[in-house]
Order: C-alpha cells, then sequence, then structure tokens
C-alpha cells in the first residue's frame, strides 16, 4: 500500500524539525527512510538508513516521535481531558515523611542520611535561617511558621498580612498564597525579612506583592508592601544579589509583553524602588523593574557563589522545564520558544531555538516541576561541592514522582551527568537549601509536609 501523504508528513516534520532551526550549527538534512506499514495496524517501523548532511539527534527523535503520534497511526487510548488539559493518572500512592532515618548510596559514592527535622507544616513553600539558627518555613496558607531546635513552634508568627489562597499544591488553577522568604543581606544591622505572596486585590483577583518587615523575636513589625505588580501573578521566587538589589520572579500572562509585569524577573532595590542601571530604565513601553523577559513559572532563584550571576529555574508545560542564567535585557523566549510539549501533546512552539532568544543551560524532557535549587558550596558533603540541587514535584506528569535532583558541571558550568535522589520518598520537593551547618535542607510539599536534612551517613 502506497501511503504518499504519510511519507512527505514525516519529510516536513523533519525538514521542520532541523532544517528551520536558527542556530550557528543547523543546517538542512536530507534522510532515506523507510518504514514497514500495515493497512490495519499503521506505522510499524521507521528506519533513518543515511545521513546527508549533519542534524541533532535530538530534533530526529522527535521529529520521529510526531509522526509516530500523527492522526491514522497504532490505536490509542482514549484520554480524558478537563479545560483543554489531559486528566491527570492516580499516579503513585504518596508516602507519609518516614518515621526514621533513610540511608542512601549516591553515584558520587557520597553515601548520605536522610532526617525529618519538623513535621505538620502546611503546604511549605520557602525556608530562610535565622542567624541564631532558627528556621523559618512559609506556608502557602498565609502562615509563617519558625523552628528552633528541631521543634516547631504550634504558633505562627504574627504580622503576616493576608494572602489569597485555594486549591491543593499541583492541583490546576491553584492559587499560591504565601511564598518566598528571604533576609536582607544585612539582616544583622537593619532585621528585616522579605516575603512575596498573592495579594487579593478589589475586583476579587490576585496580584504578586512583595513586603518587609522588622523581625521582633517571634512577631514581624512595620510590615507594608514595598512592591506590588501590574498584570503579574502566579508563583514567585526572590533573592538578594551581591550588590543588594533584590531579584524577584513572577509567573502569570504577558510573558512578552514588556508593559506587563507578568512572566519576568524584575531587579528593585531593598526598598522596592527601581535600580537606575536597569536595562530599560527610560524605554517607552517598558517597565522600568524588568530585569529579564520571556518566562514562564520560574519556582527557583539563586545566586551562583563564584560568579554572582543570577540563576533561575522554571516549569515547561508538559516538557521543557529549564534552569536559565539571567542576563540583563535578555529574552528567555516563553512562549514562542519552548522545549516542552502543550499539555493536549502538540509542541508548544516550532522552533526549540531561534535567534535573539536565550537559550536554557538545562533543560528537562520529561518535566519534573522543578522548584527550588540552591549551590552546594559546603564541606561536610565534600563529593557533592560545587554541585546545582533542584527540587522536583513530579515527573512525566505523573503524581507521587517528585525526588530532588543533583547537577554536575565543569568549570565552564556545562552540564556533565545529573542524578535522581530520594525517590522513593515519593515526595514533592518544594525547596532546597544549605543551612548555615552546611548541611542540605529540603522542603515536601504536602498538607502534612516537613523539613528534610540531608547529611553524611555515619
Amino acid at each position: 500500500m502506497r501511503m504518499p501523504r504519510r511519507r512527505s508528513a514525516l519529510r516536513a516534520v523533519l525538514v521542520g524539525s532541523c532544517g528551520r532551526i536558527v542556530s550557528k550549527d543547523a543546517e538542512w538534512v536530507t534522510l532515506k527512510i523507510g518504514y514497514t506499514w500495515q493497512p490495519q495496524g499503521g506505522l510499524m517501523a521507521v528506519n533513518i538508513s543515511r545521513w546527508v548532511r549533519p542534524c541533532r539527534p535530538v530534533w530526529v527523535a522527535g521529529a520521529v516521535a510526531l509522526f509516530l503520534a500523527a492522526p491514522g497511526g497504532a490505536g490509542q487510548q482514549t484520554v480524558p481531558f478537563r479545560n483543554n488539559i489531559p486528566v491527570a493518572p492516580t499516579g503513585i500512592p504518596p508516602r507519609p515523611l518516614p518515621d526514621k532515618p533513610v540511608e542512601y548510596d549516591t553515584a558520587e559514592g557520597q553515601r548520605i542520611r536522610v532526617v525529618v527535622v519538623a513535621r505538620g507544616i502546611t503546604y511549605p513553600w520557602s525556608l530562610a535561617f535565622l542567624p541564631d539558627g532558627a528556621m523559618l518555613v512559609s506556608e502557602r496558607t498565609g502562615k509563617l511558621r519558625i523552628i528552633r531546635n528541631g521543634v516547631l513552634d504550634p504558633q505562627p508568627v504574627a504580622g503576616v498580612p493576608a494572602s489569597r489562597y485555594s486549591g491543593r499544591s499541583g492541583d490546576p488553577g491553584a492559587v499560591h498564597g504565601l511564598m518566598d522568604i528571604a533576609l536582607h543581606p544585612k539582616f544583622s544591622e537593619n532585621r528585616f525579612i522579605y516575603f512575596t505572596y498573592t495579594k487579593p486585590t478589589a475586583d476579587d483577583r490576585s496580584t504578586i506583592a512583595l513586603a518587609r518587615g522588622r523581625w521582633e523575636g517571634n512577631a514581624l513589625a512595620d510590615v507594608r508592601d514595598i512592591f506590588v505588580t501590574e498584570g503579574g501573578g502566579g508563583a514567585s521566587r526572590i533573592a538578594f544579589g551581591r550588590d543588594g538589589t533584590l531579584f524577584m520572579t513572577t509567573g502569570g500572562q504577558g510573558s512578552q509583553d514588556p508593559n506587563n509585569h507578568g512572566g519576568k524577573v524584575l531587579r528593585l532595590r531593598d526598598d522596592g524602588g527601581v535600580p537606575s542601571d536597569n536595562p530599560f530604565v527610560g524605554k517607552p513601553g517598558y517597565k522600568p523593574e524588568i530585569y529579564s523577559l520571556g518566562h514562564r513559572t520560574a519556582l527557583g532563584l539563586a545566586i551562583h557563589p563564584g560568579t554572582g550571576e543570577v540563576w533561575q529555574n522554571e516549569n515547561g508545560p508538559n516538557g521543557g522545564d529549564e534552569i536559565n542564567i539571567i542576563r540583563p535585557g535578555r529574552n528567555y523566549g516563553w512562549p514562542l520558544v519552548s522545549l516542552g510539549r502543550q499539555y493536549h501533546g502538540p509542541w508548544q512552539s516550532e522552533k526549540f531555538v531561534q535567534e535573539g532568544f536565550e537559550p536554557p543551560v538545562v533543560f528537562w524532557m520529561p518535566s519534573i516541576a522543578v522548584s527550588g535549587m540552591a549551590f552546594y558550596t559546603g564541606s561536610r558533603l565534600p563529593k557533592w561541592k560545587g554541585d546545582v540541587f533542584v527540587g522536583g514535584l513530579r515527573e512525566g506528569e505523573i503524581p507521587g514522582t517528585g525526588h530532588l535532583e543533583r547537577i554536575l558541571f565543569n568549570e565552564k558550568m556545562e552540564e556533565l551527568r545529573r542524578e535522581s535522589l530520594l525517590v522513593d520518598l515519593r515526595q514533592r520537593i518544594r525547596d532546597v537549601r544549605q543551612g548555615p551547618d552546611e548541611l542540605l535542607y529540603l522542603l515536601a510539599d504536602a498538607e502534612d509536609g516537613g523539613v528534610l536534612r540531608i547529611e553524611p551517613a555515619p
């Protein structure tokens, strides 16, 4: 049986995936393609037998996958949809936090032990350490909790403004509530604590507010909003740069709209004002707070300990999670360029790489729903020194598959390998931080969530 349309479709997909990529090393490709076709069963096999010019194998693999998934192929199960999103499977049953320490062997020969420091924290989002060793943990529900000597204070910290919160973590349409927290670089002098939260608006919608308060031991005083986004929503992270300015991520719509705060990395003074050297200051049609644009849902933000560069991670849709190095005035592509698929199947964009858009330094396919990020600089886990750690909320759209990911880079910050850790714990890892004791601390995001510590195994 002749199937000229299928052959033409495959050729079109391959040309679109290889020859049209705008990059230095992309060239047109000609392939000799053989396949076996059954009248009843559809395509049985595709054989790429000859290369005429080089082309990146990943694009060809993606192209063949697209062809295999084209209408008219092998019969597929019917997947239910809700709001144009496939209804998620039940996934793997969640597990409670372990009752006793758990030990692991790891790829670099770094044997570790995982200990639950505190539990009973409702949907924790962010973790920060006070100079006396106490930990502050934000809950999406709007509460700020404090842990001293491994004991969770039953009373929340007073003085936190009301935030808008709804939905379980991971549910479509969930509103995040209280989010990231950070201490001022000169906290010992001014006692300032910063946090982002979903601020209710008069029209029953919401935006992201950056607030600042003075720490008084068990409460925040003189709390006020120092910056409120226009047109931004969704998730937010904050981090202080080496120069004392504050970087803030925003989600929401309008990633490519320079007159909208949504889908951006912002750079602010510590009082919420605009630094005079921001890249778009004085440029008509641009919000002066914008440092970079073209972002989706940024759930991790960290400053590189060696270079001082701003590193950010963000969720793609179905695949296409990224780690980016944020540079002033650059555009990171969303939604015009992406390595992910839309939730109902098609690729998000025709091109994975395009001139004028910054490519990621790391990407995931399938997605792990990246959240939180830290560079390990300590000596107590010596075989991990210099590595990047990223939390994962779930893998491949399957609930119950959260874990911690470790990424090893060379001296040029090019990825060498990565390792999935704590997979069998099945926890949604929302945040990861290095503590003052040079150990790693994780937040397990659940209704009965908690704080985990990674330490050397005895």
